[in-house]
């Protein structure tokens, strides 16, 4: 009990950066071998957030779902209306071994320096998190109550595909019978340097997302002894069809949220290219053409093909009988699994090599820009980035958000922090780091969500 008297104390004595460098220490690391998971982390970040988070915790419902996951319901003036949801995320993807000494500072000491906080999950998604907490925290010291109810919900392994985190809640809240208005979760953000509008501020809200489909292939064939090796091994067969695969990639389309984009930004580019963007239905294609000749643009017109896992063979003078590899595919709306597996099973051509995969289900459909929710939010950053330039857009990667589809009439991806399209390439790489000032507007356009989502 002395012990979390003096950690509350600290906590209340700190700031909201030195709280987010604290919550990066908890090493709440999701493998996927889930045996893997040191589950204690888990429950030092719970206790650090009680502590920390005194009102939020002691004026809200509190629920935990499967140990780890939590609930945290905020009782409205009007239980009547429908009641909003914000989400995020507890865990963080590993590190990859060998990698450490690339960062600035180690990846979990959550380091305060030179205007930046550094470490795992300064991006995703205890930044999301953090200051989702920060801002209610906040606003119940205020005195402030919403209208309608909010609901907080952060699940614990977003990772590996939210199974016994975002799915059990979801389980839970429909068995509370609630549905939701709309709701928030992880995912867009404001960029300082979009490469179709550079020279102009864009907060991008995800109004969808991209599917996740993995295929395994695995080639069967003649193994033995390196002296003698088979015209074809398994590895060679494999390599092939590895090559063939990322050698042709989907085609390039553009999808309605990529559209709403473009056609949103038209009025702030420069001519000929806003007249490209004024008249899609004549021009789509070469769009679709010329962002995906970039990486930076290239998801947002294309299926993407990812070759992510390679394992043969358990000794260099052993030919293997056996070559597995994994190739991720992130989907654009309207694309399917089936689609896909026939188009790589027309591409391989090759009856050796085995195929097959489990779906990910209920990929989110596509939210209006006209509700609102997306009003909402839209006004929340307008609030304090005055300047930015405000679309819909699409993400390119996949979150929770699925796991809520039938309890939630809008979908929207956003947490208000600015970064540059290099500092994004660090979510889930190497050297993630947020800067102090776009943490700290986050909570402030979360602040804003939360008053004008609870009115």
């Amino acid at each position: 009990m002395v012990l979390l008297l003096l950690v509350a104390s600290r906590s209340a004595l700190a700031t909201p950066v030195e709280r987010l460098g604290e919550a990066i220490r908890f090493q709440t690391v999701s493998y996927q071998d889930r045996s893997a998971i040191d589950y204690v982390e888990f429950e030092r970040l719970q206790q650090y957030l009680r502590s920390t988070f005194v009102r939020v915790f002691s004026q809200l419902e509190v629920e935990t779902v499967n140990d780890h996951s939590l609930i945290l319901t905020w009782q409205g003036r009007e239980p009547a209306l429908p009641p909003v949801l914000f989400t995020a995320h507890m865990d963080v993807v590993p590190v990859e071994p060998g990698t450490e000494d690339d960062w600035d500072y180690p990846p979990f000491a959550g380091v305060v320096a030179d205007g930046r906080i550094y470490g795992r999950g300064t991006l995703d998604d205890k930044v999301g998190l953090m200051g989702d907490l920060e801002a209610v925290e906040q606003l119940l010291a205020e005195g402030f109550t919403p209208q309608r109810t909010i609901v907080l919900a952060f699940g614990h392994d977003e990772e590996i595909s939210g199974r016994d985190g975002a799915s059990a809640i979801a389980a839970r809240l429909s068995e509370r019978g609630l549905h939701f208005d709309w709701m928030v979760d992880e995912g867009g953000m404001l960029l300082s340097d979009n490469p179709l509008l550079p020279k102009q501020l864009t907060a991008m809200i995800n109004i969808a997302e991209k599917g996740y489909l993995t295929l395994t292939l695995v080639a069967s064939g003649e193994g033995g002894h390196s002296s003698n090796p088979p015209a074809i091994s398994t590895i060679g067969r494999l390599a092939a069809a590895l090559g063939r695969i990322e050698a042709n990639p989907f085609p390039p389309r553009l999808v309605a949220p990529v559209a709403a984009m473009l056609e949103a930004m038209a009025p702030h580019v420069e001519q000929p290219e806003r007249m490209v963007f004024e008249n899609l239905w004549l021009t789509d294609w070469l769009v679709a053409r010329q962002m995906a000749q970039a990486r930076s643009t290239n998801p947002y017109v294309r299926t993407t093909t990812a070759l992510t896992m390679f394992n043969a063979g358990m000794k260099e003078n052993v030919v293997p009988q056996r070559a597995e590899a994994k190739v991720n595919f992130r989907l654009l709306p309207g694309d399917t699994a089936e689609g896909v597996v026939a188009y790589i099973t027309e591409l391989i051509d090759d009856p050796q090599i085995e195929i097959s995969y489990d779906q990910w289900m209920n990929v989110p459909p596509v939210a209006t820009i006209d509700g609102s929710g997306y009003t909402a939010i839209k006004a929340a950053v307008e609030a304090v980035y005055p300047d930015a330039l405000v679309v819909p857009s699409l993400l390119v990667a996949t979150t929770d958000t699925r796991h809520y589809i039938d309890l939630v009439d809008n979908q929207y991806r956003f947490h208000g922090v600015q970064l540059s399209i290099t500092q994004a390439t660090s979510i889930h790489g190497t050297n993630e780091w947020i800067t102090v000032d776009s943490y700290l507007k986050s909570i402030e356009v979360a602040r804003h969500m939360l008053m004008l989502g609870g009115s």
